[in-house]
């Protein structure tokens, strides 16, 4: 589905129209990758719109640029305040926020140094990632055939665009085989994550998400259901988990900015349990959704848009 259009887009402390949203075509980005971003979510919860941990969001985006040695030129509290600015110039209620930190024009050669260090934040009206029925169905998933990157080979925590061409493989040869999503195994063979969400399992009652060690990135919704499900009484394990047991679990469920919490009902075209989302994760889904639709936030998750 086409993104849908909104008036501004923030580039580099300016607000400019849709179309104006340029870059040039030797900018190093489009050669290398060479770009760190955020999926974060605005929602019009019951107190007005507000943006789900917000300042985990750009902790992460200025974690991640670190990571690749590139010094972004604005501070976490100028990056808010842009991101608010901008969701109040399209008179947003609810949206998807996307700052990207990306190498400009300049050297076109691999080395990244000598190209400037440009940041632009757009915003648009995104619904359920997975599809309309995906979070109160389930969905199907494959495991891939492709591995994510060993340690040492690729810096998984940090969230770069160039990070994703691997994930792009995956989800185009899961929807290819009639899937709507694949489950990647780390170098080791267990489980590590999907395209694009973190992955939790539930098995007698316990459960388990893989390791940040298996080449995962640390996604914020993975802690937030951390979070929840251990205030809920449960017991988390944070552990390799081995292939087998995504096919034995009780329940399975994706989480993610775009995703949120989203069953998983077959992997590999097996049932999960009976084929239907679990206990547990519509519980879970249900304790989120409380917080970031009808603003109960005991955790001060909620950055309000209007009225902070």
């Amino acid at each position: 589905m086409p993104v849908k259009e909104v008036e501004k887009i923030w580039m580099n402390g300016t607000l400019v129209n849709w179309h104006d949203a340029k870059i040039h075509i030797l900018s190093h980005v489009i050669h290398y990758g060479s770009s760190w971003f955020e999926g974060i979510r605005c929602y019009q919860t019951a107190k007005g719109p507000a943006i789900f941990r917000l300042d985990k969001h750009i902790r992460r985006l200025l974690d991640s640029t670190k990571i690749y040695k590139t010094e972004c030129p604005y501070n976490e509290a100028e990056l808010e305040e842009a991101i608010l600015q901008t969701i109040r110039a399209n008179k947003m209620k609810e949206c998807y926020i996307r700052p990207v930190v990306y190498r400009g024009y300049g050297d076109v050669g691999v080395n990244p140094l000598p190209c400037p260090v440009d940041v632009t934040i757009a915003v648009w009206e995104w619904g359920s990632y997975l599809g309309p029925q995906a979070l109160s169905d389930g969905i199907d998933v494959c495991v891939s055939t492709w591995t994510r990157p060993a340690p040492n080979t690729l810096p998984t925590m940090a969230k770069a665009g160039g990070n994703y061409a691997l994930s792009q493989i995956m989800k185009v040869e899961a929807i290819q085989a009639g899937f709507k999503e694949a489950i990647a195994l780390d170098v080791h063979g267990y489980v590590s994550e999907g395209s694009g969400e973190n992955i939790f399992l539930v098995k007698d009652n316990v459960i388990f998400t893989p390791p940040i060690c298996s080449s995962l990135l640390p996604g914020i919704t993975r802690s937030s259901i951390i979070q929840l499900a251990g205030d809920a009484g449960y017991v988390v394990k944070e552990t390799n988990v081995p292939r087998e047991m995504l096919y034995i679990a009780d329940e399975l469920f994706f989480t993610g900015t775009a995703a949120e919490v989203t069953p998983i009902r077959s992997v590999d075209k097996l049932k999960v349990a009976d084929g239907k989302p679990g206990r547990i994760t519509m519980q879970l889904q249900k304790k989120f959704f409380d917080v970031v639709k009808n603003a109960n936030d005991p955790y001060n998750w909620l950055k309000y848009v209007y009225n902070d």
